[in-house]
């Protein structure tokens, strides 16, 4: 994710789009109109100013991850003995479903701890717990996001290219259509990539993915039976589907539609107004800088945005939203 530059020589820099004067050669223009020299410099002060943002506390998200997971396993007893406000825990338990995906995205780029850290044990607690309520495997999640970003927006190897939609209204038509069975989108896509890759982790992914929908669909065969379908229906089956559709229109259709030809390191995503304002929409207003420093915490993206903001525009990005 960088602008590999071998020159580290200073040269007099030229204004975008002049010749230098006399006999020598102009430099090479970018799509943004800067020369090369005019693009290292700016790129050395983007990384100085996002350096600042980069770590911080991470234990809200551990505990935002243990604390919404155990109230969300209560409700179940609860409900079986007859004590729980079934509306208020369907709406909590579809808050903690999609809220999760928030916690275990700071896991999958090992924001919370990374390899040979002590809070590593950590990191892969959080992301495991948090993707439970939308049966979807850690494991998984993991692998398909980093593709996300080694591939973004590539129509053959982008794994969330199927969410792409000509509007909003047909994007959450996506958002359900793709979880469908027979449609090669959302989690039945990433079954076929995972089973082409061929890997020990990705057997492994699979592994994981077949055991929890295997625990998913015990859970709520067991309740039906027992009488409590509408309990584990407003708990856990619907909630996950809510989940899954919030989370596949914010975090891949909006921030980064139109996708198509969009694969250079400052069009990945697109800096955006959510009528639901920055946290309704999981911090993916700046989901831009997120894909520049995958780094920065989701909770310092915006503040981040502001400080890189003179910069992005000298590079082209459309930053007119906010």
């Amino acid at each position: 994710m960088s602008e590999a530059d071998p020159v580290t020589l200073r040269v007099p820099l030229v204004e975008p789009g002049i010749a230098p004067a006399g006999d020598a050669p102009a430099f090479p223009l970018g799509p943004e109109g800067l020369d090369r020299y005019t693009r290292r410099d700016l790129l050395k002060e983007e990384r100085a100013i996002a350096q600042h943002f980069h770590g911080g506390a991470m234990w809200p998200y551990a505990v935002a991850a243990f604390g919404c997971f155990a109230v969300w396993l209560s409700f179940f007893p609860l409900a079986i003995m007859g004590q729980l406000n079934l509306p208020l825990a369907f709406v909590l338990s579809c808050i903690f479903a999609t809220g999760g995906y928030v916690t275990s995205h700071e896991a999958m780029h090992s924001n919370i701890g990374r390899p040979g850290e002590k809070t590593r044990w950590l990191n892969e607690a959080v992301g495991a717990v948090s993707t439970i309520p939308i049966v979807f495997p850690f494991s998984m999640a993991r692998m398909m996001h980093l593709e996300h970003h080694y591939h973004c927006n590539d129509p053959v190897k982008d794994p969330d290219f199927t969410d792409e939609a000509p509007n909003a209204l047909m994007a959450w038509y996506k958002t359900w259509y793709n979880r469908q069975p027979g449609v090669d989108g959302s989690i039945h896509h990433y079954k076929r990539i995972l089973a082409e890759m061929g890997t020990p982790e990705a057997a492994r992914a699979l592994k994981e993915t077949m055991l929890l929908q295997l625990v998913f669909m015990t859970v709520l065969f067991s309740m039906a039976w027992s009488g409590y379908a509408i309990e584990a229906a407003l708990l856990w089956w619907l909630p996950r589907h809510i989940g899954l559709s919030y989370i596949r229109f914010y975090l891949s259709w909006a921030p980064h539609h139109p996708r198509e030809g969009k694969t250079s390191r400052y069009e990945q995503a697109n800096i955006f107004k959510s009528r639901l304002g920055h946290v309704m929409s999981m911090g993916m207003e700046t989901h831009l800088i997120h894909h520049l420093y995958p780094g920065i915490p989701n909770h310092r993206t915006r503040a981040a945005y502001f400080a890189l903001k003179p910069i992005l525009e000298k590079r082209g990005v459309d930053c007119s939203a906010l």
